[in-house]
């Protein structure tokens, strides 16, 4: 298997850690730079990660968690564990708009619709996944723990949220640290 992305998305981030026990090839590419012609000729949806296996591609972090699922047989989601993917989705998703805004010389901070709806989502959900985090829905490590552990190290890493009032999901983050690949998919390295 060939997993192509960057070390700093978080969402190539959880995949390496989901296939902390298991050998495959890590293509690191610059998708905004020298990457790009790369990206171009191997994902039509210019997204990361993307996921080779012979001849069975998979372009998203999600379809290529499922996908691995089946094929290392490792336990299917319940509905409580997709809707807990599809909030930590949502703000991962929200952030990286306003990270490539910022990026792009765009003020997120002004006072327009589209940056106040990103804010929004990302403070709704990063509350939601805090209270599950102290109702202990998040106490063992895996998939949805693992990309829950993925946006909030992004997210201190980039410092792209104040956890005011949000603390307990720092907390989860350093409580996972010791976790296998933890230390070598770390986006600040």
């Amino acid at each position: 298997m060939k997993l192509i992305g960057s070390t700093t998305s978080p969402y190539v981030r959880r995949t390496r850690l989901l296939l902390a026990d298991t050998p495959y090839e890590f293509v690191n590419l610059d998708i905004y730079g020298e990457g790009r012609d790369e990206l171009r000729r191997n994902n039509p949806a210019l997204k990361i990660p993307m996921l080779v296996d012979g001849d069975q591609e998979v372009y998203d972090s999600r379809v290529i968690a499922r996908y691995l699922a089946q094929k290392l047989g490792l336990p299917s989601m319940s509905w409580d564990q997709e809707n807990q993917l599809t909030l930590i989705d949502a703000a991962n998703d929200s952030c990286v708009i306003l990270l490539l805004s910022k990026r792009s010389g765009l003020d997120i901070e002004q006072d327009a619709m589209f940056y106040n709806i990103q804010r929004e989502r990302i403070m709704t959900t990063l509350r939601t996944l805090a209270a599950m985090v102290d109702d202990g829905q998040f106490s063992q490590w895996h998939y949805p723990s693992i990309c829950l552990f993925s946006l909030i190290d992004w997210l201190d890493f980039r410092s792209l949220v104040d956890f005011q009032g949000i603390e307990s999901l720092r907390q989860f983050r350093d409580h996972w640290l010791d976790q296998p690949m933890v230390t070598e998919t770390d986006p600040r390295q």
